[in-house]
């Protein structure tokens, strides 16, 4: 039976299930508070530069061509991949690590760092691919309800792996500190600490190595953008500007929503945005999780972000640069176990315009500064100055250059403004971490279990943070509708 379904928020578990639900035959409106689609993954635009404002790396390509065959389309049908090689640099202290394109060239990269640490990258690499066949296979497209659908004669033989950690497990087969951060890095998207990361979860070191990264050409936005198109093809009805104030329940039941503009009535409502905004919008009485809930929880990190538009090429730099040239733990405790602003940061700069000349003006350079934070911490202009130098600082120290003089413009984004743009718990930038007591049937439910036609989707509920889980968020949630209304 159709039914109206007004969802909330416009990132890609939204117009993923905006998608998949319209395809059903639902009548499916979108309500996004911001001025243009695409949530966390928007697009900030100044002077011929194109900055995406969120994500920025694009891993598992098989999860977004699996999204756009399920409605008879290719990725090619929205935008143009392109392979990075290398796929990133490590900037090291002492030394830059290439990881190329290939397993083979990567291989070779552990070699020169360490002779004779190919055997157990290759062994290593082996068990992640695994992983990856199972957890996609088997796991992440499942809608979390119980732990059952985690039993399988594959997830049975690998339940050790539940109960030791990614760094654990690193470090019984590498013990040059390089190579352990750079097998460690990929779990990072998980949104924790590798100490804290089951080390199942391997199978990201699969989606880096094995997959490869990719970059749509004209960035991240491109991917939205293509959502967008396919979602109005199929009927869906996209409203900006249009911030829901409410979520409307009579008598157990989800009703509609209240917005800037009115009033709207919907038979089912969806939220794609922050979860736990989400249940604000609701009475105290129909709440699932309490405010104690949502503090015990962990969350995966904010950041400070900058888009500075250079007036040059920068020399020395790739596309992805992680700036891993000061002490990686101690960074993690002070996201983690003491909140503060970190000491000696590590940070991550994307120069898309390294190998896609839409993203600068011919003979610039677009610059996309990252640098992990604990959410919640007080932020101020003055500590976003501070620290923005700091890794110019570093940036013209390890690529042996001057660039500040060239700086055009800039422009910062930080707890504070994930707060305010997105409703983001704490700041947060990318939801809640997949740590053990966080995955699965352990994180809050896609469905609410007070308020009857009330669901949700996002990276704060099943399969965890991310894009490519967002997508399967989305088509999740859809199927769980279908299968009640059908």
């Amino acid at each position: 039976m159709s039914k109206n379904i007004a969802i909330i928020g416009s990132g890609f578990s939204s117009l993923s299930a905006a998608c998949y639900l319209a395809k059903q035959g639902h009548q499916v409106q979108i309500f996004e508070k911001n001025e243009q689609p695409g949530g966390r993954a928007s697009q900030f635009k100044r002077d011929g530069f194109t900055f995406d404002m969120g994500p920025s790396w694009y891993w598992m390509p098989d999860i977004f061509e699996s999204f756009f065959n399920d409605f008879d389309k290719q990725v090619s049908d929205y935008y143009h991949l392109d392979k990075l090689d290398p796929a990133y640099q490590i900037v090291f202290a002492d030394q830059v690590v290439t990881i190329g394109d290939s397993l083979e060239k990567i291989a070779a990269e552990f070699e020169r760092i360490e002779p004779g640490s190919s055997p157990a990258l290759y062994r290593f690499m082996a068990k992640a691919q695994k992983n990856y066949e199972i957890a996609i296979g088997k796991m992440v497209y499942k809608p979390g309800r119980n732990p059952l659908e985690l039993v399988s004669p594959e997830t049975a033989m690998r339940v050790g792996q539940f109960f030791s950690t990614i760094s654990q497990d690193v470090r019984k087969k590498f013990t040059n500190p390089k190579l352990v951060s750079i097998l460690e890095f990929p779990v990072l998207f998980l949104g924790a600490k590798p100490s804290d990361t089951p080390s199942f979860y391997s199978f990201m070191n699969h989606a880096d190595f094995g997959l490869g990264t990719w970059h749509p050409r004209g960035g991240m936005y491109k991917i939205i953008e293509g959502m967008v198109a396919l979602a109005q093809s199929l009927g869906v009805k996209i409203h900006t500007r249009e911030t829901v104030e409410e979520i409307i329940v009579q008598g157990g039941q989800a009703k509609g929503i209240t917005t800037t503009d009115g009033e709207i009535q919907a038979d089912l409502v969806l939220s794609g945005a922050d979860y736990a905004h989400s249940e604000t919008l609701l009475p105290p009485s129909c709440r699932q999780y309490s405010p104690q809930y949502w503090e015990k929880r962990t969350f995966a990190p904010s950041s400070l972000l900058y888009y500075v538009g250079f007036d040059k090429k920068i020399e020395g730099v790739r596309h992805h640069n992680l700036f891993f040239d000061t002490d990686f733990e101690q960074h993690a405790r002070e996201i983690y176990d003491q909140p503060q602003w970190p000491k000696e940061p590590l940070f991550y700069v994307n120069f898309p315009s390294v190998t896609d000349n839409s993203m600068a003006p011919e003979g610039k350079e677009a610059g996309f500064f990252l640098m992990p934070l604990a959410p919640g911490l007080e932020d101020t202009q003055e500590l976003r100055e501070t620290y923005f130098w700091r890794m110019i600082d570093r940036l013209e120290q390890r690529t042996g250059q001057t660039v500040r003089n060239n700086i055009i413009f800039k422009e910062s984004f930080c707890v504070s403004d994930f707060e305010n743009r997105y409703n983001s718990y704490k700041g947060n930038a990318y939801g809640m971490a997949n740590t053990l007591r966080q995955t699965a049937f352990l994180r809050p439910g896609l469905q609410s279990k007070k308020v009857k036609g009330l669901y949700f989707t996002g990276q704060l509920t099943v399969p965890g943070p991310g894009v490519p889980p967002s997508l399967i968020s989305g088509k999740l949630v859809a199927e769980l509708i279908q299968k009640q209304y059908a």
